[in-house]
């Protein structure tokens, strides 16, 4: 079973119709009991990272989260804020705690092109940085649809699967062992989005 994490936040069910159509058993749940009985867990988001952690904590959700990932293993995949949350930090409205999972700092897109808009908002092509399951039999220069105004800055090049092009350099992909994240949304990204996410359901770390 896929549990997607409800925690006030983010597109829960558009993520979840993306895995029905792949075929996947998934639930939709704040119970932290259910997190700890998943086979594979994602954690999507959208909106600011202080509200994130402050409503995981809220619902008791990090311990469980913390024992399924970083105790036993289980396959986690991080949506947009819920990639972020990855982060030991966030500076978005103050500077907050994350989980801590992925070193870095999230900070708000910086770009010396005034051409070009903030929050970054559509299609853009990836760049792989790094091999990994996720991205098996997607093209190079694939395009997903984004929508930010904040950046993983991660502290080691050793995390960064994949960028974007925007103006400069964007965090798109980062992973570690059983932990992967992506700042676009693979739920809205049609089939190149479908086939990340059966990568995923797929993929044995």
């Amino acid at each position: 079973m896929i549990v997607v994490v409800d925690y006030g936040l983010g597109n829960l069910f558009s993520v979840k119709k993306a895995l029905e159509a792949l075929g996947a058993p998934v639930t939709v749940s704040s119970d932290p009991d259910v997190v700890l009985a998943a086979e594979r867990i994602i954690l999507p988001g959208v909106g600011a990272f202080g509200d994130g952690m402050r409503n995981l904590k809220e619902r008791k959700l990090i311990p469980a989260l913390c024992e399924s990932v970083l105790e036993r293993g289980i396959p986690f995949f991080g949506i947009c804020l819920g990639m972020q949350l990855l982060a030991e930090r966030g500076t978005e409205y103050g500077e907050h705690n994350g989980l801590g999972w992925i070193g870095g700092a999230v900070a708000k897109v910086n770009i010396a092109d005034k051409g070009l808009k903030i929050p970054h908002i559509g299609w853009n092509q990836i760049i792989f940085k790094k091999e990994h399951h996720i991205f098996n039999g997607l093209k190079p220069l694939s395009d997903f649809y984004f929508v930010h105004s904040y950046e993983f800055q991660p502290s080691d090049s050793q995390y960064l699967l994949a960028v974007s092009q925007y103006g400069k350099e964007i965090t798109a992909a980062v992973g570690r062992k059983n932990i992967v994240g992506t700042q676009f949304h693979p739920e809205k990204s049609q089939d190149n989005g479908l086939k990340l996410l059966e990568n995923f359901i797929s993929w044995k770390p």
